[in-house]
């Protein structure tokens, strides 16, 4: 008689995640350049990628799991942790340390009611991180919501009325730029 199937075996994403990614398929010149398309895919829906949605991910784009953690971890933008609804990164690289990022790191964490760079506010709304570059240098000190918002330059006035700003807006998930 076969074992029963353990929970663990039990697929983590859902049918129409998988169709989604599939649906990428056809627009890239081969399946691994669909990775990072259904990193993404799978962030919006479960706000992080485990290990196991990974494997999901590699099977579909028959793949090996090592690819898509690859692919996943040269990133840093994907949690394998659930983290809050709406998420937001603090520049801390040399243009925004200069203007005093770091410092504005600290604003925007207590600002938000969490415990530190990496954490979420205890209502599981909002998570506040670092990035070690966002590219907008221009903006300098600069932060960046999951969304797509940019804000900056920042001071402490500013990153007040970004957390704000971030708590009070909603999007649509379908409307979230991958």
């Amino acid at each position: 008689m076969p074992a029963a199937e353990s929970p663990s075996s039990a697929p983590l994403l859902s049918e129409s995640i998988r169709e989604k990614i599939r649906a990428y398929i056809p627009r890239y010149p081969d399946k691994r350049a669909v990775t990072l398309p259904a990193l993404h895919i799978v962030h919006e829906h479960l706000r992080c990628v485990p290990y196991k949605a990974m494997e999901e991910i590699a099977e579909i784009l028959d793949l090996q799991p090592s690819d898509v953690h690859d692919t996943m971890s040269f990133y840093g933008f994907f949690p394998q942790a659930p983290i809050g609804e709406k998420r937001v990164w603090i520049c801390r690289s040399i243009s925004c340390m200069l203007r005093g990022g770091d410092e504005l790191l600290g604003v925007a964490c207590k600002a938000a009611g969490v415990a530190g760079p990496g954490s979420t506010s205890a209502d599981g709304e909002l998570t506040i991180e670092f990035a070690e570059c966002l590219g907008i240098c221009d903006h300098a000190p600069a932060a960046l919501c999951d969304d797509g918002r940019i804000y900056g330059p920042l001071d402490e006035q500013t990153v007040a009325e970004m957390i704000q700003d971030v708590r009070s807006r909603t999007v649509p998930p379908d409307e979230i730029p991958l």
